[in-house]
C-alpha cells in the first residue's frame, strides 16, 4: 500500500519564509510575471539596479506595480550617490559621494545630503537602500571602495556614517550599512575573488568596527556584511557565512563582546567571486543564514527565476535536512517582514520634493584646488582639448556610468575636442604614442587631463608625468582618491566623479558658476 504524500506548494510556511529572505533582482523596467507570482508567494524584498531605471514616473510606476502584490516589500537599490549610482546611472549622481562629504567634514551636510537623495528615492517609492559605505578606506590601493568610503580615518567616517543614516531615514529609506565588519584594508575586489583582511582584533575594533558602532547608535535598519576573510575572527569561513562574525561580533550583547545590533542583517551579492567561486550560492545562502543574517542579496549579475528557486529550493532542503533550524529561518522571515512592515508605515507620511541644489553645492565644497607657483592661472575660455584616462571600471560602480568633464566642456565651449583612453593605455611600449597623440591633438588648444585614482594606476602616472613635463600649462582634473602629489599648472580634486562633481570642476576650469 502506497502512502500519498501531500505536494509542497509555495504557500506552506517553510516555502513562504526560504522567499521572504531573499532580495532578487530581474531585467526590465516592468515587473515580470515570475516576480509578480513570488511576490504573493511571499518574497519579502526586490532589488533595483540602472537597468530597472529609465525616470522617475516610470520608477514609481513599478514600485507600484511590484506594492500590489506585496504591500510590505522591501524595494531595495543600490544608490549610494557618488560614483555608484542606479537612480541616475545614464546621466551621473546629483549628489557627491561619500569621499567628498568626508572631504568637507560638515556632518550636517551629510545629513542634508542624505536626507535629500532619500526624498528622491521615496518619492520614487524606493524604501531601503544598501548604503552607507561604512567601510574606513585604510589601504589606498583598494580596488573597490575608495572614493565610495568617507575618508581613511576611523572617527570622521563614523561621525559621517551616522549623519547618512539619520538623514536617510528621516523620510523614511531604510539605511543600510556596509560592508561588515569593514572591507576598506582590502587588495582584492571581492566580485572577484575572496579577499584577506590579516589584521588583529584589536586593530579591527579601533578601526573598521568604529563607524558600525556608529551607524547602529544611528538606528541603521540594516547592515550588509563583507565577503571578506579575517582570520583572527574566523580562520574557515569568510564573514557573510561566519558565526563569529555575524552572530558572536555583530549580533551578541556588548558585554559579550559584540556590538549588540538587532536589526537586519543582510549579506552582500551571494553571486560575487568570493563566495560563488569558493563555497557556490546555494552553500553560501544556508552558511550565511545558518552564521545568523536575515536576508540574502542576489540579482546584480543573475537575475531570473532560475536563481531564486534554486536559493529557496537549497533552503528548503537544508532545513529538511537538519542543517538550517527551522527556527532560525523563522526569525529571519520575521526580521525582513518587520522591517518592511515599518517601511509601509513610514511611507504613509507627507512625499517633499528632493531640493538638487544641495548636491552641487556640496560638490563645490568638496574641490581641493592647488595652483601651481607663478600667478594666476586664467580660465579656460575656448575649446580646449580634453584627454580622460579611466582605469577598469570598478564593477560596484559599473561601466554604463559617464564620468569626467569632457561632455560638459564641450557643451559649453564648442569645438573642444576629447580623447578616452582606458587600460590598454597600460602598455609602457605604447606610452610615446599615447603621448605624443595627446601633445598633437592639443596643439594651439588649453590641455585638460582628466584622471580617476592615479596613485593606484602606473601607467596613467607615467602618462600625465610626460604630459605636464611637455605642457607646464596642462589643467588637471583627479576625479579619485587624490592620494598623487598634485601636478600641473592647475589641479582640481574632486573627491568622487559624480555628475555634480563634474559641474563644479567646470566651474572652476572656465570661471564661471554654471547655476
Amino acid at each position: 500500500m502506497s502512502i500519498l504524500v501531500p505536494a509542497v506548494t509555495d504557500s506552506d510556511q517553510l516555502h513562504r519564509d526560504a522567499l521572504t529572505v531573499l532580495q532578487p533582482g530581474f531585467v526590465g523596467t516592468t515587473p515580470p510575471e515570475w516576480v509578480r507570482r513570488h511576490l504573493a508567494a511571499g518574497l519579502g524584498s526586490v532589488a533595483l539596479f540602472g537597468r530597472n531605471v529609465t525616470d522617475p514616473v516610470q520608477l514609481a510606476a513599478l514600485t507600484a506595480a511590484l506594492r500590489s502584490e506585496n504591500p510590505d516589500v522591501l524595494v531595495a537599490i543600490d544608490e549610494e550617490g557618488g560614483d555608484v549610482t542606479r537612480l541616475e546611472a545614464g546621466s551621473g549622481s546629483s549628489w557627491p559621494g561619500n569621499l567628498a562629504l568626508g572631504a568637507i567634514d560638515d556632518p550636517a551636510l551629510t545629513r542634508d545630503v542624505a536626507r535629500e537623495l532619500g526624498r528622491a528615492l521615496a518619492e520614487c517609492g524606493v524604501n531601503y537602500n544598501w548604503a552607507p559605505s561604512a567601510d574606513v578606506n585604510s589601504n589606498p590601493r583598494n580596488p573597490v571602495i575608495g572614493v565610495r568610503s568617507f575618508g581613511a580615518d576611523p572617527e570622521l567616517c563614523a561621525r559621517h556614517t551616522a549623519a547618512w543614516v539619520e538623514g536617510l531615514q528621516s523620510v523614511g529609506v531604510a539605511a543600510c550599512a556596509k560592508h561588515f565588519p569593514g572591507h576598506g584594508d582590502t587588495a582584492v575586489d571581492s566580485h572577484l575573488g575572496l579577499p584577506v583582511v590579516d589584521v588583529d582584533v584589536d586593530l579591527l575594533r579601533s578601526r573598521d568596527l568604529v563607524p558600525f558602532k556608529a551607524a547602529i547608535a544611528a538606528g541603521a535598519k540594516a547592515v550588509m556584511t563583507a565577503h571578506i576573510m579575517i582570520p583572527a575572527l574566523d580562520q574557515r569561513l569568510p564573514a557573510t557565512l561566519s558565526p563569529a562574525v555575524l552572530s558572536d561580533l555583530l549580533r551578541a550583547a556588548p558585554a559579550d563582546g559584540g556590538l549588540g545590533y538587532q536589526g537586519l542583517i543582510v549579506t552582500d551579492g551571494i553571486e560575487m567571486g568570493a563566495i560563488a567561486d569558493t563555497f557556490g550560492m546555494g552553500e553560501g545562502t544556508v552558511l550565511a543564514l545558518s552564521a545568523g543574517a536575515d536576508a540574502i542579496c542576489v540579482g546584480g549579475g543573475l537575475a531570473d527565476e532560475e536563481i531564486v528557486l534554486h536559493l529557496r529550493d537549497a533552503i528548503v532542503e537544508a532545513v529538511r535536512s537538519g542543517r538550517l533550524g527551522e527556527e532560525r529561518l523563522a526569525a529571519a522571515a520575521e526580521r525582513v517582514r518587520s522591517l518592511g512592515s515599518w517601511a509601509r508605515i513610514e511611507a504613509q507620511g507627507e512625499l517633499v520634493e528632493p531640493d538638487l541644489s544641495i548636491g552641487l553645492q556640496a560638490a563645490r565644497r568638496a574641490l581641493r584646488v592647488v595652483r601651481a607657483p607663478g600667478g594666476p592661472v586664467a580660465p579656460v575660455t575656448e575649446r580646449p582639448y580634453v584627454a580622460s584616462f579611466s582605469p577598469q571600471a570598478n564593477i560596484a560602480v559599473g561601466d554604463e556610468t559617464p564620468w569626467g568633464v569632457a561632455g560638459m566642456l564641450a557643451a559649453r565651449l564648442p569645438g573642444t575636442r576629447t580623447a578616452s583612453f582606458g587600460p590598454d593605455a597600460a602598455d609602457p611600449a605604447r606610452l610615446d604614442e599615447l603621448t605624443a597623440k595627446v601633445l598633437a591633438g592639443a596643439s594651439g588648444r588649453r590641455l585638460v587631463v582628466v584622471v580617476r585614482d592615479t596613485h593606484r594606476h602606473s601607467w596613467m602616472a607615467a602618462a600625465l608625468d610626460r604630459l605636464v613635463t611637455a605642457r607646464p600649462d596642462a589643467l588637471v582634473v583627479e576625479m579619485g582618491v587624490p592620494q598623487a602629489v598634485p601636478v600641473g599648472a592647475l589641479h582640481v580634486a574632486t573627491h568622487g566623479a559624480a555628475r555634480v562633481c563634474g559641474l563644479a570642476a567646470v566651474e572652476v576650469l572656465t570661471g564661471q558658476y554654471l547655476g
